[in-house]
């Protein structure tokens, strides 16, 4: 079976691909062509919407059930946006 991070990154590369796809269809000529490039870059769309809101469900149940870890990891990365601040 796929990993979630994986599915998510499968979903956003399709989104994209039907982006790119859609600017190319559209940039001569509107017609079918273009309605189903826009009918399958909604969909991606929508199923990359609905795993991303899968993933946060995920990392929600991930900080509540380590909630040390998550602050760990909070502070260092505050830490670092710190550090690369200050050097300006």
């Amino acid at each position: 079976m796929e990993a979630p991070a994986e599915k998510l990154m499968d979903e956003l590369r399709n989104v994209i691909a039907d982006a790119e796809e859609l600017l190319r269809a559209t940039a001569d000529h509107a017609g079918p062509k273009v309605q189903e490039v826009r009918e399958r870059a909604e969909e991606s769309l929508r199923a990359a919407r609905e795993h991303l809101q899968g993933a946060g469900r995920h990392l929600d149940s991930q900080v509540r059930e380590n909630p040390w870890a998550a602050v760990g990891v909070a502070v260092g990365i505050g830490l670092i946006a710190g550090i690369l601040l200050s050097r300006k």
